[in-house]
């Protein structure tokens, strides 16, 4: 929202109107996913249908910011992303992937 990866169960509705909100859906296509939804699929790091949507924004969120070298520290920069479903390893390996194929040029 606004360029900012936010938790969209802690924003109220009034906080954003006027704002730019990216979701899921406007990251890529079916004929053309986004490197980190594909990534997501090849790492079988799908959870349920709240939580994949999620890290799916934030790992691209925190992409757009930052290039990892690890999965420290991908853990580290997905902290406070929670998912009772625990593909944690699968999300940790998507991002370094997805990272791997964003090097060089982001992709929105």
């Amino acid at each position: 929202m606004g360029g900012k990866v936010v938790y969209s169960c802690t924003v109220l509705a009034i906080d954003a109107q006027g704002k730019d909100i990216q979701t899921i859906e406007g990251i890529g296509t079916p004929a053309k996913p986004h490197p980190v939804t594909l990534a997501f699929v090849n790492h079988d790091a799908q959870q349920c249908g709240y939580c994949t949507p999620g890290f799916v924004m934030a790992a691209k969120g925190y992409l757009d910011r930052h290039n990892p070298k690890s999965e420290q520290d991908v853990e580290k920069g997905l902290g406070g992303n929670l998912c009772r479903c625990g593909t944690y390893v699968g999300v940790r390996k998507a991002v370094l992937e997805a990272a791997r194929e964003m090097k060089g040029g982001r992709n929105a």
